[in-house]
């Protein structure tokens, strides 16, 4: 059972996943079903890959570290599918700023689950958005590059030049603290 613990200390029940006995096979059964959606390309990858993430979620194969492994598998398979903007901004850390939302998701779309009714919306909606944040900030980045000044390879071998020049011959000084 993975469970909350509200204000006051009381525990309930977030969710409930597979039972260890049939991790595996519910494993196999997702990395199967993925792998045919993939391949079949009918649903587009954006939608497929927090599908896949959520049913991973719910099956929880591991005592511990299922979020983080699914943050990895989720950008591997975002860049897998062409989307590699988590190389360069950090989607653990958009995840992490809105993790209240993140768990509201994950809440509304594992209902059911076990019963095959769960609604996939919210938590594809969710990780849309973080998307659509990553691919934001990285553009702000990119703007703010344009508009800076940089040296050029030589200008920085030449200061680097320079600066060694400086550097005093014999040792003089040392990093050791008093």
């Amino acid at each position: 059972m993975i469970a909350e613990t509200d204000a006051d200390g009381h525990q309930k029940a977030r969710f409930i996943p597979v039972p260890a006995f049939q991790t595996a096979e519910a494993m196999d059964e997702l990395c199967t079903h993925f792998l045919e959606a993939w391949e079949a390309d009918h649903i587009d990858k954006l939608i497929l890959i927090p599908m896949f993430i959520l049913d991973f979620l719910c099956i929880h194969p591991f005592n511990d570290g299922n979020g983080r492994m699914s943050r990895l598998l989720t950008l591997l398979l975002f860049y897998k599918a062409g989307y590699i903007v988590g190389k360069y901004v950090s989607m653990e850390m958009l995840i992490e700023n809105t993790k209240e939302t993140y768990y509201e998701a994950l809440q509304a779309s594992s209902t059911g689950w076990h019963e095959k009714e769960n609604n996939y919306e919210p938590f594809v909606k969710y990780y849309l958005g973080i998307m659509l944040k990553a691919y934001n900030e990285f553009e702000s980045r990119i703007e703010h590059l344009k508009h800076r000044s940089y040296l050029s390879l030589i200008e920085l071998k030449q200061l680097l030049t320079i600066r060694l020049a400086r550097l005093p011959r014999k040792k003089s000084w040392s990093f050791a603290l008093i």
